[in-house]
C-alpha cells in the first residue's frame, strides 16, 4: 500500500479567468502533476475545454499534464492532444471495450496511456490490459462535474486493482479522481492509490501549499 502519494489538481475546479495564475499557485505549492478533464458532452452530461485550453495550459507549465478523455470517440483526437502539449491519455473502458487499438495508437505517439473504470463499471473489465498500460485511473465519483461527494465503495476496487497489481509483479500506479480531499485522503492512500486527483479541496483552499502536503502523506 502507498504511504504517500503525488498530487493532481484537478483543472476543472480552477478559475478559468485566471488559469495562468491558478496553476503557477498550485505549482508553487508542491503539486505534481496537473489533471486536465475533457469533456464532450456525449459520454459525460457536461462540457469542459479542448484543445486550445490544453494548448495554452502547456504554455504556462512544465508539469505534466495528466489528461483524462471524458469523450465518446477519442481515437479522433489522440494525436491533436499530443500537438497541444499533454503527456499522457486516459481513456475510459466504457467507450474502448476493446482498448488494445487505442492503447497501441497512444503508445505510437509516444505518450503515456491509463484506462480509467466508472463507479458502476468492474474493476476486473480492466485487468486484461493492466500490462499494456500506465496508468490506472478509479473514479470515485459519476464523471461530469467538479465538487461531487467520495463514493467509498471506490476504495473495494482500488483494493482489488492493487491485489491484482501486486499479484502480477507489475509496476503501475493507481490514481483515483472524485471528490478527493484531505480526510479521505490516507484511507485512498492504504487501499494502494499513489495518484490522487483533487479539484475543489486544493484549489479552494486557503493554504493550498497546505492541502497538497496532507493530501501527498
Amino acid at each position: 500500500m502507498s504511504s504517500t502519494a503525488r498530487v493532481a489538481p484537478s483543472l476543472l475546479a480552477a478559475d478559468f479567468a485566471r488559469l495562468a495564475e491558478d496553476i503557477r499557485r498550485v505549482e508553487e505549492a508542491g503539486a505534481d502533476l496537473l489533471h486536465l478533464d475533457v469533456m464532450d458532452g456525449h459520454f459525460v452530461p457536461n462540457i469542459s475545454f479542448g484543445l486550445p485550453v490544453i494548448e495554452a495550459v502547456r504554455r504556462v507549465t512544465d508539469l505534466k499534464l495528466d489528461t483524462h478523455l471524458m469523450i465518446s470517440e477519442p481515437d479522433k483526437y489522440l494525436k491533436a492532444c499530443k500537438e497541444a502539449g499533454v503527456d499522457s491519455l486516459t481513456i475510459h473502458i466504457e467507450v474502448c471495450p476493446d482498448p488494445i487499438p487505442t492503447i497501441d495508437a497512444i503508445h505510437a505517439l509516444d505518450l503515456e496511456c491509463g484506462l480509467v473504470v466508472n463507479p458502476k463499471t468492474p474493476i476486473d473489465s480492466i485487468f486484461p490490459y493492466l500490462d499494456l498500460i500506465d496508468l490506472a485511473l478509479v473514479m470515485s465519483v459519476e464523471p461530469g462535474f467538479g465538487g461531487q461527494s467520495f463514493i467509498p465503495a471506490a476504495l473495494y476496487k482500488v483494493r482489488a486493482l492493487h491485489t491484482e497489481i501486486t499479484r502480477r509483479n507489475l509496476d503501475l500506479p493507481i490514481e483515483i479522481d472524485g471528490g478527493v480531499n484531505t480526510a479521505n485522503a490516507p484511507s485512498c492512500r492504504q487501499a494502494g492509490a499513489s495518484l490522487l486527483v483533487a479539484g475543489s479541496s486544493v484549489f479552494g483552499a486557503d493554504d493550498i501549499p497546505s492541502v497538497i502536503r496532507t493530501l501527498q502523506g
